[in-house]
């Protein structure tokens, strides 16, 4: 899953948002910072209630992902992506094709949530513009294999840019992958593939029921 399918259930509840964007977040801040859920259930009934929100949210994030991730919907999608996109890029090494059939997924279905209801992405981020960042920044360093002095300026910047949005065009979703791409050094996805994010949109929405519902792995 993805920030927005994270997040969809704990709109009220912003410091549990926080916590659920947290290993995306750390995605961005330091790939070798990590979350683990064992070390987030510690703090679930710390006296600092921001500190046991975003415990919360993690150990969510972690449970969500368990299961989405074993759905027969998300491996059959990002198995046919990753054989679509390996036939797009054929002579292109770099391209890993394995790694953008999974995000797809992810980001895919984010995009038909958010376009059911454009509203409630709103809502996520005018949750989100209300939290203490630096007690975020500080609970997360907390709980995290590592700390990190960048928290707290790129939760602000993800509250200001408001990427999910883009999420809603081919072109700016490409762009936004690239970046990701970028990130973890890997080549950028070639222009061309923007022709074929309308079918995977399809594809995605046609299983979104399926993504969204557990143990659907039989």
């Amino acid at each position: 899953m993805n920030y927005f399918a994270h997040g969809r259930e704990v709109l009220d509840q912003p410091y549990v948002l926080a916590g659920v964007a947290t290993p995306d977040w750390l995605n961005v801040v330091d790939r070798r910072m990590k979350t683990r859920r064992v070390t987030a259930e510690k703090f679930l009934d710390d006296s600092d209630q921001i500190l046991a929100q975003v415990a919360r949210g993690i150990v969510l994030h972690h449970d969500d992902d368990r299961w989405f991730h074993q759905t027969r919907a998300f491996a059959e999608l990002s198995l046919a992506f990753t054989v679509q996109i390996r036939d797009l890029c054929r002579d292109d090494p770099g391209m890993r094709p394995s790694f953008l059939g999974h995000i797809l997924v992810e980001l895919l279905l984010d995009a038909h949530l958010i376009e059911l209801n454009v509203d409630r992405l709103d809502r996520y981020y005018e949750s989100m513009s209300g939290l203490a960042v630096s007690q975020v920044a500080t609970a997360i360093n907390r709980i995290a294999t590592k700390t990190s002095v960048r928290l707290e300026s790129w939760i602000q910047r993800f509250c200001l840019e408001r990427f999910l949005y883009d999420y809603l065009g081919d072109e700016k979703l490409l762009w936004r992958v690239n970046q990701v791409m970028n990130r973890v050094g890997l080549q950028a996805v070639p222009e061309e593939m923007v022709d074929w994010l309308p079918g995977a949109r399809r594809d995605v929405t046609a299983r979104a029921a399926d993504l969204l519902t557990k143990n659907r792995n039989d």
